[in-house]
C-alpha cells in the first residue's frame, strides 16, 4: 500500500526552475537547456518515488523544456533570416524573470508586515516565517525542494544493500512520527541526516522522510538551514509546541499503512 501525502505549502513549477538556477548558480538568461531539463525530471521522478501529488502544471513544464530542448538539439536549417526563429529559451527566461520579480515584491511585502508587526502588538499571521533564532543561532526556512535535495543525497549515500535487503520489521510513517516527535523533545534541533544514520531499508528510508513531510503539514515541525543550500536541520515550531502535547497523524486510516514497498 502507498501512503500519500497532500502538501498545502508545495511549491509550484517556476520555484523549481529557479531553485534549481540558484542551486546550481545558473546564468537565467543562458541556461543549459539539457541539464536543467534532467535535474528538473529528477526532482518529479522523487516526487512520484515519495507519491506526493504532483500538480498537471508541473507535467506541463516538463513538456516545454523537452520540447525547447529538442528544438535546440536540432540541427540548424538554412532559412531566411526574416523567417528565422529566436532563442527558444527566450520566453521561458521571461516568464522565470517575471515570477521572480512577483516573488521578490511578495517577499518584500512580507517583510514589511513583520517590522510593521513589530509595532503593534498583533498575533502571528498565517504565512510561514523566513527566519527563525534558536539558542541565539539564526536560521533560514528551508524550502521542499531543499528538503527532497536532502533526501535525494541520503538515497544515493545510502549501502546499496538497503534496497535489496528483505526484513521483517516494517515501518509505519505514523511510527516515524512519533519517533521523531520524541526526539525533538529531548533535543532542540536534529539534523535531517542524522534522521536517517540507523535506517536498514529503501522502505524506511522513504517512511521517515514522508513523516517529515507530514509533521510539516501539521506544523509540529519547522525545517531550517544556517545558510541556504546549506545543511537541513529540524526543529519544533516555536509557535505551537508551547502547548501541544503531541502530534495526530493527519489520516487514521494511516496507521495501518505502510511505506512504498515495490519501488527497489
Amino acid at each position: 500500500m502507498t501512503y500519500k501525502v497532500k502538501l498545502h505549502f508545495f511549491e509550484g513549477p517556476l520555484d523549481l526552475l529557479l531553485f534549481l538556477i540558484d542551486k546550481e548558480r545558473i546564468d537565467i538568461y543562458d541556461i543549459p537547456i539539457n541539464k536543467i531539463t534532467e535535474q528538473y525530471l529528477t526532482y518529479l521522478e522523487m516526487m512520484n518515488l515519495l507519491d506526493l501529488e504532483v500538480a498537471g502544471e508541473f507535467l506541463v513544464m516538463a513538456a516545454t523544456l523537452i520540447h525547447i530542448k529538442s528544438k535546440m538539439l536540432l540541427p540548424a536549417e538554412v532559412v531566411p533570416e526574416e523567417a528565422a526563429e529566436g532563442d527558444p529559451r527566450e520566453e521561458l527566461v521571461k516568464r522565470l524573470l517575471e515570477y521572480k520579480r512577483y516573488k521578490e515584491a511578495a517577499g518584500d511585502l512580507l517583510t514589511m508586515k513583520e517590522n510593521r508587526s513589530g509595532y503593534f502588538l498583533r498575533q502571528g499571521s498565517d504565512e510561514p516565517q523566513k527566519k527563525y533564532i534558536v539558542d541565539d543561532k539564526e536560521y533560514f526556512e528551508a524550502s521542499l525542494f531543499d528538503l527532497i535535495t536532502a533526501f535525494k543525497k541520503v538515497l544515493t549515500d545510502a549501502p546499496k544493500d538497503a534496497f535489496h535487503q528483505v526484513l521483517k520489521d516494517r515501518f509505519t510513517v505514523s511510527e516515524k512520527i512519533h519517533i521523531i516527535y520524541h526526539r525533538l523533545r529531548e533535543q532542540n534541533v536534529i539534523f535531517f541526516s542524522a534522521l536517517f544514520s540507523e535506517t536498514k531499508t529503501k522502505d524506511e528510508i522513504i517512511a521517515t522522510f514522508l513523516a517529515v513531510l507530514e509533521l510539516l503539514k501539521m506544523r509540529e515541525i519547522i525545517v531550517v538551514q544556517k545558510e541556504y543550500f546549506g545543511e537541513i536541520e529540524i526543529i519544533r515550531n516555536p509557535e505551537l509546541s508551547a502547548h501541544v502535547e503531541k502530534p495526530a497523524s493527519a489520516d487514521a486510516g494511516a496507521e495501518t499503512e505502510k511505506a512504498k514497498e515495490g519501488n527497489a
